[in-house]
């Protein structure tokens, strides 16, 4: 049985038409008539083979650099040159081949030696069919080995490059630019380098509308069109999906990085086609100097993401700069999200509730407010955290919880002999997007058995606009549960009057916005009356926010608004100070009408 290489230089049998590709061997023989002899004797055992023969170290060294070779066989010892110059040669130029030694010139003694040195094995000159064995071994091993590297070069290359784009990957970028920084800092220079992501603005959209195939097209495009736009000591690299990164040495300052920023945002100027259509694309950048800093490869390539993050969340089609602020205070933000994520279980939420007053001071009901009492950082602004919450969508526990919370305090009222009181809860648009809301406001009013026209769900006018067909559905399904439906804010959305006619609404809340100026400003004024006239006609009732004087709460009288709510009727309070006014009030209507009786009676 006969070995070949797969291809120059790989060993292994290749078929073409039934026969083998032929081994190539370089021998190393002053004996131009030995030489054909081994050619002859190793063809007529059944190894197909190409031999050249070279009698001096500069033809062994010419060879080598010109051709793959699968073996060497070589005579001990020619004039000034043996089999261990051989070995040194070989080895200086990084060859991996077996070396065999087919020679009588050589003692038992001196060919251990060589093998020690690296030459696979010594045959006796003349024994070729002990040789064709020797070199069907020597084939099946490096056939092995290579086998081996290739297989470590594909796992090298998943490990380090993207399969898709064929750039580095993360960890090789990271390497590469980790390399440039170690250098910098072991021969002193002052690190100057810029690292520039680019993450690429709806490229959903792509995906969904022709398909991932063509998205990956296009992934592959802006590879290669990064490639063309910048120099070749520019290093490139897909970080994952669709962000791309790129470094700059060299270019240390703002007005450096600002010029390459642009310039690589130049390869969106062209549309890139799919099925005949041109779409065209942005890109939102971040850009992070190294500026003589010590951080790492990583911490260059955070702070360039980082503020990609911003550039995304500003629009996109844009390049932002990382500001060590922005550190800070992403670190702060999730540190609080941590916190708000435990704050529930820790017993660190409060309910506050503002008074809602009729037309003469009297409290009919209570707006539920959120406070968040931090162990360290004390009360947290509501403007601070329900924005993180609505961000992370832990807004959705913590409303069922403000419900819940609300609904028991609603029943604690009721059984001190308040069963009109009224308490209104803001519902968030990512909750009342859950159809888990309607079993949520369920439970809360049968678990501390509340009739539902004693809560009252205030929704937002722009979340009521988001979907006015599921919006209809949804409130729908809130009033079979008897609740009362307020529109929050409202003069503020520009909604459409017609779907607001078809809406189930109970109450309209005239934003704090217009009520400011309704004393001085006449298109305040007639703002506010339109609204109450409006509705009026739907059969609703409107509660104003906001009022904080008497003159205000004068002119919403005047035009006939039904319930007022503000710091001039009441700051919020905890539950236990409403309830201190609720019975204030109510021994004050009692002396009244003990007095009124007593007037009557005289």
């Amino acid at each position: 049985m006969a070995f070949a290489p797969e291809k120059w230089g790989s060993p292994g049998p290749v078929s073409s038409g039934g026969e083998t590709a032929p081994v190539h061997i370089l021998v190393i023989d002053a004996s131009e008539e030995d030489f054909d002899l081994l050619r002859g004797e190793l063809s007529m055992r059944g190894i197909r083979n190409q031999c050249e023969r070279v009698s001096s170290p500069e033809e062994l060294s010419t060879a080598l650099e010109r051709c793959e070779w699968d073996l060497v066989i070589s005579e001990h010892r020619l004039p000034a040159f043996d089999v261990f110059k051989a070995l040194d040669i070989i080895k200086r130029k990084g060859r991996d081949l077996p070396v065999l030694i087919h020679s009588s010139n050589i003692d038992w003694n001196l060919a251990v030696s060589a093998m020690y040195e690296g030459v696979a094995d010594f045959v006796e000159r003349g024994n070729y069919d002990r040789l064709v064995l020797v070199i069907e071994r020597e084939l099946r091993g490096l056939r092995a080995r290579m086998a081996v590297r290739e297989a470590d070069a594909r796992l090298d290359h998943l490990a380090n490059f993207d399969h898709l784009s064929t750039l580095p990957n993360r960890n090789l970028f990271c390497a590469k630019v980790g390399g440039w920084l170690e250098d910098c800092d072991r021969r002193s220079k002052s690190r100057k380098g810029t690292l520039v992501t680019l993450d690429v603005d709806r490229f959903l959209r792509v995906n969904a509308s022709f398909g991932y195939d063509a998205g990956n097209r296009v992934l592959k495009e802006i590879a290669r069109r990064l490639g063309d736009v910048v120099d070749a000591e520019v290093m490139l690299a897909r970080i994952n999906s669709d962000v791309f990164g790129a470094f700059f040495p060299g270019i240390g300052t703002q007005e450096g990085g600002a010029v390459m920023a642009r310039w690589i945002n130049t390869i969106f100027d062209a549309p890139f086609l799919q099925d005949k259509v041109e779409i065209f694309l942005t890109a939102s950048m971040g850009v992070a100097l190294a500026d003589g800093g010590t951080g790492t490869a990583f911490d260059l390539l955070t702070q360039a993401e980082t503020a990609m993050a911003l550039a995304k969340k500003g629009g996109g089609n844009q390049f932002r700069f990382f500001d060590p602020t922005i550190s800070v205070t992403s670190a702060e933000r999730m540190s609080l999200e941590a916190d708000l994520r435990h704050a529930v279980a820790r017993q660190e939420l409060q309910l506050v509730y503002q008074p809602v007053v009729d037309g003469g001071g009297q409290l009919r009901g209570v707006e539920a407010l959120l406070r968040w009492n931090h162990p360290r950082l004390g009360t947290v602004s509501p403007d601070r955290f329900i924005p993180l919450a609505d961000e992370t969508g832990l807004i959705v526990p913590i409303g069922e919880w403000v419900l819940t919370e609300a609904c028991r305090q609603c029943r604690v009222w009721q059984d001190l002999g308040f069963p009109w009181i009224r308490v209104a809860v803001n519902v968030s648009a990512i909750q009342f997007g859950q159809p888990r809301l309607l079993q949520v406001v369920g439970e809360a009013l049968g678990n501390y058995g509340l009739e539902g026209d004693r809560l009252t769900l205030e929704i937002t006018e722009s979340s009521l606009m988001r979907d006015p067909e599921v919006t209809a559905g949804m409130l729908r399904a809130l009033k079979n549960l008897g609740v009362t439906i307020s529109v929050d804010d409202f003069g503020t959305g520009y909604s459409s009057l017609s779907y607001l006619r078809k809406f189930p609404l109970d109450i309209i809340k005239i934003d704090k916005s217009f009520i400011r100026d309704i004393c001085k400003d006449v298109e305040s004024v007639a703002i506010v009356r339109a609204i109450i006239a409006l509705a009026r006609s739907m059969r609703r009732e409107t509660i104003a926010e906001g009022v904080e004087s008497e003159d205000q709460q004068v002119a919403l009288i005047r035009e006939s608004c039904n319930g007022f709510q503000g710091y001039f009727f009441g700051r919020p309070a905890d539950a236990a100070a409403i309830t201190e006014r609720l019975l204030t009030e109510q021994q004050t209507r009692a002396k009244l009408s003990v007095a009124s009786a007593e007037t009557y009676v005289r």
